[in-house]
């Protein structure tokens, strides 16, 4: 049982970071150190800054002591982000080096800890002239390498500690891990530990991503969570965790428009619920998820359409050569297409972007087009099964209709899947290509549905220029989903 004290959203103090504070529950608790640790280039020094100036935004006096840049260099970072850091007080190393340089001749110590320890001094009565609220150091490096030992820097963290912990000041120690990725003196000493990490992907952008390893006394949304540097800032996308809630809709099934489909889904598709569409490529299956996003549109819901494997445009044109013109669905808001790059993107910013679009623009379908596409965005296959599982459940409480397609390798025969998603979703529709009389035709058919009942059938189903057409049960045809089917011969 956990018997330490809750700390209160008053006594929290907001990072200025979009979804930190949310993973945080409210922010960083108030007047303690904190160690913010990742590899060069993972977004420390822009998390910081925003940290600065959300103090400077609610009055709070901020202080930047930089030990391995320079300020005209913290300027720069300042100004690529548009950012103005007048108002917050900064503090370089040659300023310290300066002061201590006056006083450094004859001494029977060792000259580094006559260094470390007028550093450390240097600083302290910088804190104390200026009385700040918020404190970034950056970096540890600094004070790692002047130490000389780890019993030494050990020392000198418990000595800033110990001098923070009788003013109401909350202190950032930023640390590149430039020594050894192993250290574990200042994580043992802070009252909480970040830590950013980048993940190469191979290809495209990197993949970034914060982990709260501890914060005492305090509770945190644990995992990793994906995030994003551009211009204005870091914005951190947290890990989607369902509450486990039943919310109250209408528990309906939703109409394709098309009588046959219907008959073979049992009514439709139900809200609430999630579709797999499955087949090899041209069988259809982003087609009907159109046909299912005018018929939805048409009827004044909301539709967002995820598309990984072409672009806005050629799927607009299509659309239209297929009678089923999106665009003035597309100009009056109730459809929105965004083109997803999975070297661009990352997973959590894809989840975040659906969660935001369902609970604050009210969408009432999802389509992810395709899952191979968002499966390319994944550092790995289990990852993917773990976070559609998530958001699944959240799309599924929230009452969203959720379709996703599913490309499957071979044309006929048995058809293999790059992975198996078949048991998260609630309905599965199966497209197959087969043989008939000297043409290639395609079949659809239902083969799961876990909100009610179903036809078993398979229908032929035919895309002209007019749409789509569901044709009958194909009765005469025994072993279609072969693809090589024979006639049945009735006695």
């Amino acid at each position: 049982m956990d018997t330490q004290p809750t700390v209160l959203h008053s006594d929290r103090c907001a990072t200025g970071v979009e979804g930190l504070d949310v993973i945080l529950k409210g922010g960083l608790p108030r007047n303690r150190l904190y160690l913010l640790k990742g590899d060069p280039g993972v977004g420390k020094t822009t998390l910081a800054m925003q940290f600065l100036l959300e103090g400077k935004k609610v009055g709070e006096k901020g202080l930047y002591i930089t030990l391995s840049e320079t300020r005209d260099e913290i300027l720069v970072v300042a100004d690529s982000h548009g950012w103005d850091l007048s108002g917050i007080q900064l503090y370089e190393l040659s300023s310290i080096e300066e002061k201590i340089r006056n006083d450094s001749e004859n001494t029977f110590f060792h000259p580094s800890e006559i260094e470390l320890n007028r550093t450390i001094s240097a600083l302290i009565d910088e804190v104390i002239r200026i009385g700040p609220a918020r404190v970034v150091f950056d970096s540890l490096s600094e004070l790692r390498m002047l130490a000389d030992t780890p019993l030494r820097y050990r020392r000198q963290i418990l000595q800033l500690k110990q001098f923070f912990a009788g003013r109401e000041c909350t202190v950032l120690l930023l640390d590149d891990r430039s020594s050894n990725s192993n250290d574990l003196q200042v994580e043992s000493i802070a009252h909480g530990v970040l830590n950013l990490s980048s993940l190469s992907s191979g290809y495209g952008v990197s993949q970034r991503q914060l982990r709260v390893v501890k914060i005492r006394g305090s509770d945190f949304l644990e995992g990793t969570h994906d995030l994003n540097l551009k211009k204005g800032g870091m914005v951190i996308y947290p890990r989607l965790v369902t509450e486990r809630l039943n919310y109250e809709f209408p528990r309906e099934n939703f109409s394709s428009n098309i009588p046959e489909l219907d008959s073979l889904l049992g009514g439709g598709l139900g809200r609430g619920t999630s579709t797999i569409l499955m087949g090899p490529p041209g069988t259809g299956k982003s087609t009907l998820t159109l046909q299912f996003a005018l018929t939805a549109a048409e009827q004044g819901k909301k539709v967002l359409v995820f598309v990984f494997d072409e672009t806005v445009g050629t799927l607009m044109d299509r659309s239209a050569k297929l009678g089923m013109d999106l665009r003035p669905m597309v100009e009056n808001g109730l459809i929105d297409i965004q083109c997803v790059d999975p070297a661009e993107i990352s997973p959590g910013e894809l989840a975040h972007r659906a969660r935001v679009a369902v609970s604050k623009d009210g969408f009432n379908m999802i389509i992810i087009d395709s899952i191979n596409g968002y499966l390319n965005a994944m550092p790995a296959e289990r990852y993917l099964i773990l976070q559609l599982h998530e958001l699944l459940a959240y799309l599924n409480q929230q009452g969203v209709i959720t379709i996703m397609v599913l490309a499957q390798q071979g044309l006929i025969g048995q058809m293999q899947s790059s992975v198996d998603l078949t048991y998260l979703a609630d309905t599965v529709v199966l497209l197959r290509f087969y043989e008939s009389r000297g043409e290639v035709k395609q079949a659809v058919s239902v083969i799961k549905k876990r909100s009610g009942d179903h036809e078993r059938t398979i229908r032929g189903m035919t895309v002209t220029a007019a749409g789509i057409k569901v044709g009958e049960p194909l009765r005469e045809l025994q072993g279609v989903l072969t693809g090589v089917p024979n006639f049945v011969i009735e006695k």
